[in-house]
């Protein structure tokens, strides 16, 4: 249906005249040029596409404008401030955890969103969290690693 979308998008306002049933994902990429989101299945299943949406990690493939309006997005773009990289964006730098990089702004979003919840997760629920973020490269232990080190140097904001 066409109609007026309102949302906060990485601390700013968007306003779009649109079909309110469009995949967020799309709209992020075409509408807003925000490409770090990334297309992967288009299922909700392999977690490339995971932006933040009032703090906890949603798959924008299977998510609709509808469903955001009146809501706060945050996606990889938002996540660095002045210049500086996100305590988990740096962490994942320092510990190489990112080789092709497709899944990295996903698995990325996933943590924060963990790490809002739980700033001081264990090894073993970030792991629990980070199952349905897929990485063909095989880069877990590393992803693993970057997101324990980005929680103890209180990575939550």
């Amino acid at each position: 249906m066409q109609r007026t979308v309102r949302f906060r998008l990485n601390g700013r306002p968007v306003l779009l005249e649109t079909d309110d049933q469009r995949s967020l994902l799309w709209v992020l990429r075409t509408d807003l040029e925000l490409t770090g989101t990334k297309y992967g299945c288009g299922e909700g299943l392999c977690g490339s596409c995971t932006v933040g949406v009032d703090g906890r990690a949603v798959r924008s493939c299977a998510t609709t404008l509808a469903e955001v309006d009146g809501r706060e997005v945050v996606t990889i773009e938002g996540l660095e401030r002045d210049g500086q990289l996100h305590a988990l964006q740096q962490a994942f730098v320092d510990h190489d955890a990112l080789q092709c990089g497709y899944c990295t702004p996903g698995m990325i979003m996933n943590a924060w969103a963990l790490l809002q919840r739980q700033p001081r997760p264990t090894r073993d629920q970030i792991a629990g969290e980070m199952e349905g973020n897929l990485c063909r490269c095989g880069a877990h232990r590393k992803i693993l690693a970057a997101i324990e080190d980005a929680a103890a140097r209180g990575g939550v904001a």
